[in-house]
């Protein structure tokens, strides 16, 4: 069970986690803005549709979160670790959500222990 209650997170990462539990590509990039950029190791999505196209792969993976670990904020920033289910399988998962104007702006994720 998570130590944290998404209701009392910040609401870009709530908006986030209920689109990606919905698996709602639309509600998803509803978070994004229009230059955002997804920093990972794969690579970097830059632009709103190469971030599109990015999630859209991502949510052919099912991912449900287990369980938030660590969760830290400010009014811009997001930084957290995560348990991940991908195709059902957990994964370990961390990132940063910088936040502009209210959505996401600038993003990056990874998965490993």
């Amino acid at each position: 069970m998570s130590k944290y209650d998404i209701s009392k997170l910040h609401p870009v990462f709530q908006r986030q986690m209920e689109a990606l539990d919905a698996l709602d590509l639309e509600a998803v990039m509803k978070n994004y803005t229009d230059d955002a950029a997804l920093l990972r190791y794969e690579g970097v999505s830059e632009g709103i549709e190469a971030v599109r196209e990015t999630f859209a792969g991502y949510l052919t993976l099912k991912p449900t979160l287990v369980e938030l670990q660590e969760y830290i904020e400010t009014d811009d920033t997001i930084f957290y670790r995560a348990i991940m289910n991908l195709n059902g399988e957990p994964e370990h998962a961390f990132g940063t959500l910088v936040v502009k104007d209210g959505r996401i702006w600038r993003q990056t994720a990874g998965f490993g222990s």
